[in-house]
Parts: structure tokens; C-alpha cells; sequence
């Protein structure tokens, strides 16, 4: 059991192996949540190689302070989000001004709505269980992690995982987007890493329209994998990366 470092030590969320997790363990595990009630996460480390196994094994995980992610509407906190993320400098010159709102090009400030839900063709829970075995390849070190919820996106904010706090440091609204996901596009968490979280996606978008305004969703919620990602840093272009893709991925500085 691994214990928090918030509180007197009663905050235990998770259980961690003591080794390397397994893609078959992870897909025993995974059939077994609903009898279990665990949802098994593979759990990566900030730096494998420095004995600590953060945040997991170091305890800097915090539950206690993390809110519900059914108290959240998750329209509404990507709208909120996207706001503040196109928002102007009213002291930047116009050059600034238009670089800046050509990354959210063609939305620029102007808050599209949410991507339409598309119907799931394959099995959401077989894509996942082919992303771990996948994402297991790449991570060889990586943990399993047990934890006590109803879905991999209500685990995040039980675990107490901190990954985003440089933006928000309360996991339950991102847990409540990740909820909508789960339903819109069947959607998987499968791994998290120290600031680092991946899914399977069962029905992703198909064309460049439906591309552009998940493309959106993912900058309002992620906007570093527009600004810090590969280049061009651009909406069109990350929606051209995700057009089909079966697995996001996500990355907060």
C-alpha cells in the first residue's frame, strides 16, 4: 500500500507490485474490476532510474484534497479553460497578438463547443488491453497500481495524481472530462506517469472537421501538447496527428 504524504499516514489509495507490471496482469486485472471494484492502472515514474519511483512509490499523491468529479460539468470547465488559455495580453503588440491566436487558428479565441460523440465500433476494453500490451513494450520498468474506483478517469482523482497541477491542482475536473470521454469516444486510461497520461481511444475522429474540435478539447485540457509538442505548434496540425489515432496521450509542464 502506498501512503500519502498529505495527512498522518491514513491515506493509503493504492496498492503498487513490488515489480514490473505484465500486459497479462494488467488485462486479468482489468476483467476482474467489476468483481473487484479495483481499476489497475500501469504507472510510470518521473525517472525510473533514480530508485524513488515518483510520485507513486514516494507518496506524493494527494486524495484528501481532491474534489468529485461528478460536481463538475465538463463542457463547462473546457470552455473555461480554452478562455484562459487564448486569452490576449491587452499589453502584447499585434505580432504577439496574431501568433498567439494563430495556434487556435481556425477557433482563435472563440470557444467551438464540444466534439460530437461518435459511435464506438470496436470494444473499448480490447483496444486497452492492446495499448498496455503496447505501452508495456516502450515502459519496461512501468508498475501496476491497484485503485478503488468506478472507471480509469474516477481512479486519477482517487489516487490523488497531481500531474496537472501547474494549470489546476484538483484532479476531479479533470476526471470529470475524462468521464465524458469514457462515454463520447470510449476512451481508456490505461498508464499515467509522473505528468503524463494515456489513453485508449475506441472511436477517435475520422475527418478533419470532427479532428479540429477534439483537437480543441485536448488543448483546453492539455495545453501543452499544442504549445510544447511537436511542431508546427498547432491546432491543424495536432488535429492531423489524432485524425484516426487510437491512443492520446497527454503532457503537462
Amino acid at each position: 500500500m502506498v501512503t500519502s504524504d498529505e495527512g498522518h499516514g491514513d491515506a493509503q489509495p493504492l496498492w503498487l507490485s513490488d515489480g514490473s507490471a505484465t500486459a497479462e496482469l494488467w488485462t486479468r486485472m482489468h476483467a476482474e474490476h467489476t468483481r473487484s471494484g479495483l481499476w489497475p492502472l500501469l504507472l510510470d515514474s518521473l525517472d525510473p532510474n533514480d530508485g524513488a519511483f515518483r510520485p507513486w512509490e514516494s507518496g506524493e499523491v494527494f486524495p484528501k484534497q481532491m474534489s468529485s468529479p461528478a460536481s463538475h460539468d465538463p463542457a463547462a470547465l473546457l470552455a473555461q479553460w480554452w478562455a484562459a488559455y487564448t486569452a490576449v495580453d491587452e499589453d502584447a503588440d499585434i505580432f504577439d497578438t496574431d501568433r498567439r491566436l494563430a495556434v487556435t487558428a481556425p477557433f482563435g479565441q472563440t470557444w467551438p463547443g464540444l466534439a460530437p460523440s461518435r459511435e464506438t465500433a470496436p470494444n473499448p476494453d480490447h483496444l486497452a488491453a492492446e495499448y498496455a500490451q503496447a505501452f508495456l513494450a516502450d515502459h519496461p520498468q512501468t508498475r501496476l497500481g491497484l485503485v478503488a474506483a468506478a472507471s480509469g478517469a474516477e481512479a486519477l482523482t482517487a489516487v490523488g495524481w497531481a500531474g496537472p497541477c501547474n494549470y489546476d491542482n484538483d484532479t476531479g475536473k479533470f476526471s470529470a472530462v475524462l468521464r465524458d470521454w469514457e462515454h463520447r469516444f470510449g476512451t481508456r486510461v490505461v498508464a499515467v506517469g509522473f505528468s503524463t497520461l494515456h489513453l485508449s481511444v475506441a472511436a477517435p475522429p475520422l475527418d478533419e472537421h470532427e479532428a479540429l474540435l477534439v483537437a480543441a478539447e485536448h488543448f483546453a485540457f492539455c495545453p501543452d501538447n499544442i504549445w510544447q509538442g511537436s511542431r508546427p505548434y498547432t491546432l491543424a496540425a495536432y488535429a492531423e496527428r489524432i485524425t484516426s489515432a487510437h491512443r492520446w496521450d497527454f503532457w503537462w509542464d
